[in-house]
Formats: structure tokens, C-alpha cells, sequence
């Protein structure tokens, strides 16, 4: 699901809005009582008074009377801050959300305001951010594809999988291959699933082939300089990998390697992965080695193929 790091991140967030809540309620009760010798007095009697109401139930005598004192001092106190021309609740701690009181959690039960932080954190760390504000499931034009209806037909027969992928969404490897030219869609289809993934919680990563390589080459040029945090580990352990632009990379032992053990270790962990390529079937078969291809194929991997004009030449 989330991410540690996000978790984390998160959850600072949070407490960074309790603390400046009540940092702000703090100063407002200083600015009050130099502004009133009444609610200084009123709120040097209140502490005593709580004081008092403490020692009186744990001696256990009649604590009302002190209690309805206590709701007169409030009540004065309330009643001289609008005379000052102040909001009765001035001084009281205005957290962001009032449901958790910026806790992050309700009756230890993950609050929303969490749940949406950690949204807005995955789609950051998703490395799609831009891609997701623009596009998704509802903005996704199948009339572009009119012109021909065997490609209108074959985008309705995309779209409904790749609705369902989403929705369905809940752990477990599920694996979409994209085959299909350049500026077919696969982009748009690929942010509108991660989109609806990372609405549910999960922990989405997308990046081009090229990027996960270096990544790797990243790891083994500094496998011999110590300790150090994995570049490449991330795309091992995310709940769904986008792997863009399959093809692209410069091929040799070194990176036919690195992609066959993503695509195994993922599919060994049961992690979801999307590949998305320009090449065909074809083509794959003769650019990587059978063990890779067969991972492909072989392992679940859904295929939706893309037909069409190149929405980036033709909508310009």
C-alpha cells in the first residue's frame, strides 16, 4: 500500500500542522491577556480551580460546585473576548481538520485528511504528477478513433480492460502489456490507471526503461563504495510499476539482465507491472532473449493492442 517514505512524509505533515495550531492558539492567549487584566485573572482562577477539581476527585469529594465555577469562568471569559471584539473561540486551537484534530487518526481508524495527504504524496512520488492532473478514464476521447472502426471498436475493448484492471485493483500481480505506435494512447490509458490505483491507496511507480536501467547501473558502479540506499529497489518493491518505452534502451547483457530480473522478481513477489512499448510482438521476440519474452507472454500478461493516428502530430 503507501509507501514508508510517503507514510512518513505524511505523517510529519500532519503533526507539523498540529504543533502550528497550537503554537498559534498559544500566542493568541498571550495577546489577549495583555490586552485584559479580567481574562488574566480569569485564567489564573481556572488553573487553580482545575487544580482543586483534581485533588477533590481523587479525595473523593463533591467536585460539582467547582465544575459549575469552572463554566462561569469560561462563560466570563467568552463574554469579555467579544467585548474586545474578538471571536469567542479565539484562543482555542483551530486545527486544520477538526475530525483527528490534526491527529491523523480517528478512534484509530486512519482519518481522511491522512488518507488524502498520502494520495497527493503517491501521485508526487508516482513520477507522474502532470500526466495524472491532465488525463484520465473520463477525458479519454474514443471518438479520435472513429475514422476507422475496427480501431474505434478495438479502443472500447482497451478502455473497458483497463477500467476494470483499476477497479478490480487490490494487490496480487496483474500484469497489462501496451503494444502500439506512438501518440495511440497507451500514455493516457497507463496515468488513467495509475490515477484510480493511487485513489485506492496503492503505491504506483511510473518510469521509462531507460530511467530503470540506469538505476541499475547506478546500484553496480557503486556496489563497491559501502552501505548506500538502492536506486533500483524501489521499482522491485512499488504495488504497480509502469515500466514505459520498453525497446528504447540501449540493449546488451548488462541491461537484458537488469530487465529480466525486475520483470521476475516482481512477478516472483506478486507485484503488478504495466509495460507499455512501441515495438510488436514481433519485434520484441527478436530485440530480447527468450527468457525475457517468455516472462512477458507467458506470466498473465494481459495484451491491449493500440491502433490509430498519432494524437501528438495530429492534434497540434
Amino acid at each position: 500500500m503507501y509507501s514508508y517514505q510517503n507514510y512518513q512524509k505524511a505523517k510529519e505533515t500532519i503533526e507539523n500542522r498540529r504543533q502550528r495550531a497550537i503554537a498559534m492558539a498559544d500566542a493568541r492567549d498571550n495577546e489577549v491577556r495583555q490586552l485584559s487584566e479580567t481574562i488574566k485573572e480569569i485564567d489564573s482562577e481556572l488553573t487553580g480551580t482545575g487544580l482543586l477539581l483534581f485533588k477533590t476527585a481523587c479525595g473523593g469529594g463533591d467536585i460539582e460546585p467547582i465544575k459549575r465555577r469552572n463554566l462561569e469562568l469560561m462563560a466570563k471569559r467568552k463574554a469579555e473576548l467579544v467585548r474586545l471584539g474578538l471571536p469567542e473561540d479565539y484562543t482555542e486551537v483551530h486545527y486544520t481538520c477538526k475530525r483527528c484534530s490534526d491527529s491523523g487518526f480517528v478512534d484509530t481508524r486512519m482519518c481522511s485528511c491522512l488518507k488524502e495527504l498520502l494520495v497527493m504524496m503517491n501521485i508526487e512520488s508516482s513520477g507522474m504528477g502532470k500526466l495524472i492532473e491532465k488525463q484520465s478514464f473520463e477525458n479519454f476521447d474514443l471518438e479520435w478513433y472513429r475514422t476507422s472502426e475496427e480501431d474505434y471498436k478495438r479502443m472500447v475493448y482497451n478502455v473497458r480492460c483497463a477500467r476494470e484492471y483499476a477497479e478490480s485493483f487490490g494487490g496480487g500481480a496483474k500484469n497489462l502489456l501496451l503494444i502500439g505506435n506512438t501518440g495511440t494512447g497507451k500514455t493516457h490509458i497507463s496515468t488513467s490507471i495509475a490515477k484510480a490505483i493511487i485513489s485506492k491507496g496503492f503505491d504506483v511507480l511510473y518510469d521509462s526503461a531507460q530511467n530503470i536501467v540506469a538505476a541499475f547501473e547506478q546500484d553496480r558502479f557503486h556496489s563497491g563504495y559501502g552501505e548506500r540506499e538502492s536506486s533500483a529497489e524501489k521499482y522491485m518493491e512499488c504495488d504497480l510499476l509502469i515500466l514505459d518505452d520498453l525497446g528504447t534502451e540501449f540493449v546488451n547483457q548488462f541491461t537484458v539482465s537488469c530487465l529480466y530480473n525486475l520483470i521476475n522478481t516482481r512477478q516472483n513477489r506478486g507485484k503488478s507491472t504495466i509495460i507499455s512499448t512501441n515495438l510488436s510482438p514481433e519485434e520484441l521476440s527478436g530485440k530480447y532473449e527468450g527468457r525475457i519474452y517468455s516472462r512477458i507472454v507467458g506470466c498473465d500478461y494481459k495484451v491491449l493492442v493500440f491502433k490509430g493516428k498519432d494524437h501528438r502530430i495530429h492534434s497540434r
